[in-house]
């Protein structure tokens, strides 16, 4: 069993920065891929970013690229998301998910959620 730990989320005005962290946990595990992914209030969960624990191959959803940036430390199993010129409409919870090799595209684990709310 993986758990996974975000911290970092808050309130900010539009125009600022925050960055939030996610630290893996277990025991034996291998981490294929993370990933950071978001909920709007009365939308469906989005993917924002992920990166590959191996080769670093990085994606991002075009409304942030540019803005956001994924990155990770393989020493402390922890990636993290630094969001610069936040704006009202990234506004969400937003979570992380890991996915072991082997288990396919689908993220196997989930964190609880972090709530970022940018103000106008």
């Amino acid at each position: 069993q993986v758990q996974l730990v975000e911290s970092g989320g808050g309130l900010v005005q539009a125009g600022g920065s925050l960055r939030l962290s996610c630290a893996a946990s277990g025991r034996s595990f291998s981490i294929d891929n993370m990933g950071w992914f978001r909920q709007a209030p009365g939308k469906e969960r989005e993917f924002v970013a992920s990166i590959d624990w191996r080769a670093n191959t990085i994606y991002y959803v075009d409304s942030v690229k540019g803005r956001f940036t994924i990155s990770r430390d393989n020493a402390k199993n922890t990636v993290y998301l630094q969001m610069n010129s936040l704006k009202p409409e990234d506004t969400a919870v937003y979570y992380c998910a890991l996915r072991i090799p082997g288990t396919g595209l689908a993220y196997d684990y989930w964190g609880q959620g972090t709530q970022v709310t940018v103000s106008s």
